[in-house]
Order: C-alpha cells, then structure tokens, then sequence
C-alpha cells in the first residue's frame, strides 16, 4: 500500500471545485440527500462517509510528514481511497452499479467546467450534482433513482480523495458474484431484519439464545454464532474457521480486528448495516472513548458506528468492517482548540497506555 494521500498537481476544474469545500459542506450535502437513498443504502452510505472521514484525509495530505502524523494516530491498515477506488463500498447496494456510476461521474467531471465557464452557468449545488449524475444512470439502468444516490454521492468523494487521475484508472469492477448481484433491496432488507429461531421453548431462554453475526453480506460463509448480550468482539473471537491473521494482520482472532478488550484501542470498530436496535445503547466509556478515536460524534443510543468489544447483541445483526483503524478525533480536537487558543490538557489513552 502506498503511504502517501498526495494527489496530482495538475487538477482539473470539477477536483479545484470539490477541493474548495471541507467536511462541513459534504455533510450538509449528504444531509440533503438521505431521505431520498433507499433504505437499503441508507445506513451503509453514511458508515461509508464514516469510514472515509474527508477531515482526516485532508490532515494527512496537508501534513509536512504524513508518515510521521500516521504513526502519531497509530494508522493501521489500508485508509487512503485510492487503494481502493471499486472495493471501499462492495457493502453498498448500490455497488452493482458501480460501472455505471463511475463512468457517468467522469462524463460529469469533463462536461463540468465547460457548464461553469460558460454566459449561462449553472449554480448548482453539491447535492444536486450528485442528483443529475444519479437520475441520468437511473434512466440509461431502467431502476429507481433512490439505489442510485448513495453510490453516486460515494463516487464524488472517491474524486475528492483519490483524485480524478486515478479515479478514471480503476477498472470499474464489480465485486459480487451473480447470485448476490441478483438480490433485490427488498430480499436484503428481509435478512437483515430476521431473528435466528430459538426452537421449541426459545421463549424461555434469555443467555442461551444464540444470534448470528454477519461480517459480509457478499459472502455467505461469513457470519458467526454468539450468546445474547454477548459483546460483538467475544463473539468473533470463537469463529476460527479461516486464517484471520493471513488474511489482516490486524486480526489475531476472528474476523473483528481487536487488541483489547477495553475501548482502549479503537481497533474493533464496526458500522452496524442492520440489526442497529438490537445491540444494547453505548455505555459512558464507548460513547466518550469513539469520539476521542474520531469515528463518530453523536449522542444517539444506537448508533451506526460501534466498538464491537462494547457493543451487546441481542439479536442478529449484519455489521461491516472498515480496513483500517486510528487515533484521530482528539489529535483534531486538540488542534482546533489550539488554533482558538486553548489548551486541552487531559490525558489521551493510546493501546492502553496513558499519553499526556
């Protein structure tokens, strides 16, 4: 994996325009464009916007030593977009389309400065970019345009960080195989929502119930089994039907990353696709210790993004696991309060130890 976030020098006119707006702005269009994603994709667009926070990527490419900050957050794994142009939204739905989406995105990018330069530009917004571009693969696809939002606002920021060189260098693939590209949003949605059967007198079992866990909902060997309120991290730890650390190194059992057992580490992050309500609310320690890694800021009980060594299942649940893991949002914190004049003096843990 390469270990830099520089792009080309040389940008074009639509990368200058994606360029000019921060974190911010993208959420504000994201925003917008939630209620009209399917439900199917929904949830995974906003794990994936999660999973590729803009804030942190731009960290690393202003960085005077990226390699330098990279050890500072202990970054691990593959984070950086253009290693992974077709492969980071496989979890989306609307991945089949990928094709489609990132050859429209392309035609969108060359057409769009003559638009802008032009007597009569055009002043539309982010979001409505990202609409025209979606309708117009809908119509040539023949499917609703809903399936096509969450994809399409995911191919704008693959543009954004990845840049458009290596964008148009992608192959384009997609990455199912028939059976899965067959589904239908309305199958998916079923499994998600469906409970494993108890038997006979499950209703009298409390912490004998067993709850299936997927990890990957392209492959169907990839779940496991664990005990109701069993936390997701315990659970995987049993599953040892392949080679978890050949395949990540960050995984020394089971298919969940993981080196504590203590939100200390940050390495057992998950976004939840399905099943959120069924996983017990975020406890003081993980809603204090997810901020400080910078995977999310929120107050909701259930959230999307979890720590699997905190989350408690207590019914099945279809989880996705992001590439890579770190130490971010306190390092950004303590900068922008820098940056206002204050100083942030409280200690940090980092892998289990304290850091002051």
């Amino acid at each position: 994996m390469s270990t830099t976030a520089t792009q080309s020098t040389t940008e074009t006119p639509f990368e200058e325009f994606l360029k000019d707006h921060d974190e911010a702005w993208w959420a504000e269009a994201l925003a917008q464009l939630l209620p009209g994603i399917h439900e199917v994709d929904r949830a995974a667009t906003r794990i994936w916007f999660a999973f590729y926070p803009l804030e942190l990527f731009c960290e690393l490419e202003q960085a005077d030593d990226p390699e330098a900050l990279m050890r500072e957050l202990l970054m691990q794994g593959n984070y950086f977009l253009k290693d992974q142009i077709d492969s980071s939204h496989k979890f989306l739905y609307g991945h089949r389309f990928w094709p489609e989406v990132k050859t429209a995105v392309a035609e969108h990018a060359d057409l769009w400065h003559g638009l802008q330069s032009g007597p009569n530009a055009p002043t539309a917004s982010l979001a409505d970019q990202i609409r025209e571009v979606a309708r117009d693969v809908a119509e040539l696809l023949k499917v609703d345009q809903s399936l096509l939002l969450g994809i399409t606002a995911v191919a704008f920021m693959t543009v954004r960080q990845a840049g458009m060189a290596a964008f148009r260098a992608a192959k384009g693939e997609v990455l199912l195989d028939q059976k899965h590209v067959r589904k239908s949003p309305a199958q998916i949605l079923k499994e998600r929502a469906k409970d494993d059967g108890q038997g006979l007198m499950g209703f009298l079992k409390t912490v004998d119930k067993k709850w299936t866990i997927t990890f990957d909902e392209s492959d169907d060997k990839a779940h496991y089994k664990m005990n109701n309120m069993q936390d997701l991290a315990w659970g995987a730890a049993a599953d040892h039907t392949r080679d978890w650390r050949a395949i990540d190194p960050r995984r020394p059992e089971g298919p969940i990353p993981v080196e504590c057992r203590s939100a200390a580490c940050g390495t057992c992050w998950v976004g939840v696709i399905g099943g959120a309500e069924k996983l017990a609310d975020v406890g003081a320690r993980e809603g204090t210790r997810i901020k400080e890694f910078g995977y999310i800021n929120t107050a909701e009980p259930k959230p999307l993004i979890r720590l699997a060594c905190q989350a408690q299942a207590q019914g099945a649940v279809s989880i996705v696991i992001p590439p890579w893991n770190g130490f971010f949002g306190k390092y950004l914190k303590t900068k922008k309060l820098a940056a206002a004049g204050v100083t942030d003096s409280a200690p940090t843990i980092l892998r289990g130890k304290i850091q002051r």
